[in-house]
């Protein structure tokens, strides 16, 4: 008899794994597509992946290293986004902040309306000590410099600003002293509305190899793409409308594959960048990524250098983050 019940609660346990397991699973299916939408055919500009490849290389290899310890570097760096900025018509300024001793600057640009709500695109430009840092940041601030220029060519109805944070690598991450905490606490005692925040963390990286996509829970592999040649925009529970709006009007472009999850805080890598800042000062946000360590090997070595990304698709993703921007815009 003991024998029997214990192989019956085996089948017990077994039928309960199943049913869990399958509740998973539908669950992710869910937060995997969030609120099947389409956005109304967009026409991108076209954007130059020569002019994504020599930013990415003046950021990663002249301005190397631009870690916090390279504060004259970040300087230069600054002044390169400045002048970028300035270049494609954008209202730029700084935003300047203290920490050990020396100060630091976030650079905003501005464009369309001076007043009412707001989208904010960002990303950050700093690096881990001793990496070059292509694809992590560099690949994410030439998208931001590119956008600037699809932006002032055909301004946006709703403002948009474009900001490039400083200190979002360690070992400010997840701290009070990143740039993008204090914009976010700034917005937020300004009473700014913040339509949606963007953050680009990452968007140089893909590959068409099966295998090359990693996720961080098992049976992901079940629902999305073997290979990493796509675009992933990531959020939390509770974001899943901005999310599907985000993901429609990336995927009206009609060029760069376009993926999503919405799963909470605790899931490896939902929260891993500037987004999470907006997320902590009650704004609505998310990452526009390439899944960072989950594809690309190279992620905080010193291997990661310009030569190794992938400009056309870099600009794929441009094209139709400026087409999802101005679905934004109109809603």
């Amino acid at each position: 008899m003991a024998h029997f019940w214990k192989g019956k609660r085996s089948w017990l346990a077994l039928g309960v794994l199943v049913s869990l397991w399958s509740l998973i699973l539908g669950a992710a299916a869910w937060v995997s597509q969030p609120q099947r939408r389409t956005a109304p055919t967009c026409m991108p500009s076209p954007v130059d992946p020569q002019r994504l490849k020599a930013h990415v290389r003046a950021l990663s290899e002249t301005l190397h290293p631009r870690d916090y310890e390279h504060p004259e570097n970040l300087e230069r760096a600054a002044r390169y986004l400045e002048a970028s900025l300035k270049g494609a018509g954008g209202r730029v300024r700084r935003e300047p902040f203290e920490v050990y001793g020396d100060t630091f600057h976030n650079v905003v640009a501005s464009f369309g309306p001076e007043t009412g709500e707001r989208l904010v695109v960002g990303a950050h430009y700093d690096a881990v000590q001793g990496t070059p840092g292509a694809d992590d940041n560099a690949s994410g601030v030439a998208g931001l410099l590119e956008l600037a220029q699809l932006l002032g060519k055909r301004p946006p109805t709703m403002r948009v600003d474009l900001v490039a944070f400083v200190l979002e690598e360690p070992p400010f991450f997840g701290s009070q002293n990143m740039g993008s905490a204090v914009h976010a606490r700034g917005l937020k005692k300004a009473g700014v509305k913040v339509r949606a925040m963007l953050s680009l963390e990452m968007l140089g990286c893909f590959s068409d190899a099966k295998g090359s996509q990693q996720y961080p829970v098992p049976g992901m592999k079940m629902l999305y793409p073997d290979a990493g040649n796509f675009i992933g925009v990531v959020g939390t529970l509770g974001g899943e409308a901005l999310v599907a709006e985000v993901k429609a009007g990336m995927r009206s472009a009609g060029g760069i594959p376009v993926e999503s999850l919405n799963a909470p805080r605790s899931v490896v890598g939902v929260d891993l960048s500037d987004h999470a800042s907006f997320w902590d000062q009650g704004f609505p946000a998310l990452m526009i990524t390439d899944t960072a360590f989950l594809r690309n090997e190279r992620y905080h070595r010193a291997d990661d250098t310009w030569d190794t990304l992938d400009y056309p698709r870099m600009a794929q993703v441009v094209e139709a983050l400026h087409c999802a921007l101005e679905s934004l815009a109109q809603g």
